[in-house]
């Protein structure tokens, strides 16, 4: 990158935002199942859950739509002071990057949640990018969980802390399992990134 900043690539759901803790009893409703069934420990499309390939979809437009999904996600514990320590105390530009414009017909919504969340929250961000193909925009250094966004960012040499969770845990690279750790690992990245631009 050729800012004058460090620029941190972050992703929400699954990183910042608890996605499948609050994915899982508005699945457990709509499947009509008792939420104690629904294992925490999942992999990636949720199989476990008796959710089918062609159900997924219907399941987030609910969510989103019916149930202010994005809206009300807890914080992944110590996510937002660990970003904020970030962006005040060591001037790291914060850039949010979700593919949270999943389904249809349904972006307005999406993003007028996500910016509340975000702003509810205190997560501090300069950039708020939509999209799949997240090394587009440019990042020194992202934090990222989902299975295809790492393997299309470890496939592009991009610079990435995998945020562990049961649905990435064969996927080969750093990881951390914290935002304590995360933090520590940006904070190496970036004392790197100042001695290599000084």
């Amino acid at each position: 990158m050729s800012e004058e900043r460090f620029v941190l690539g972050v992703d929400l759901d699954g990183t910042v935002a608890d996605f499948y803790g609050g994915l899982r009893p508005i699945a457990a409703e709509w499947l009509g199942k008792p939420v104690d069934t629904l294992p925490r420990e999942v992999s990636y499309g949720l199989p476990e859950w008796g959710i089918g390939a062609n159900e997924y979809d219907e399941l987030h437009r609910f969510a989103v739509t019916q149930r202010d999904l994005f809206r009300t996600l807890t914080p992944v514990p110590g996510a937002a002071p660990a970003l904020r320590r970030l962006a005040y105390e060591h001037d790291v530009r914060i850039r949010v990057i979700t593919h949270r414009l999943y389904i249809k017909y349904v972006h307005q919504l999406a993003v007028r949640q996500t910016i509340e969340w975000l702003d509810r929250n205190g997560i501090p961000y300069w950039d708020l990018c939509f999209l799949r193909d997240k090394g587009a925009v440019g990042a020194d250094l992202y934090i990222e969980d989902g299975p295809p966004y790492l393997e299309a960012l470890l496939k592009e040499q991009r610079r990435v802390i995998i945020f562990s969770n049961s649905t990435n845990r064969a996927i080969p690279g750093p990881r951390v399992e914290s935002w304590q750790q995360a933090e520590e690992s940006v904070v190496g990245a970036l004392a790197e990134w100042e001695a290599r631009n000084r």
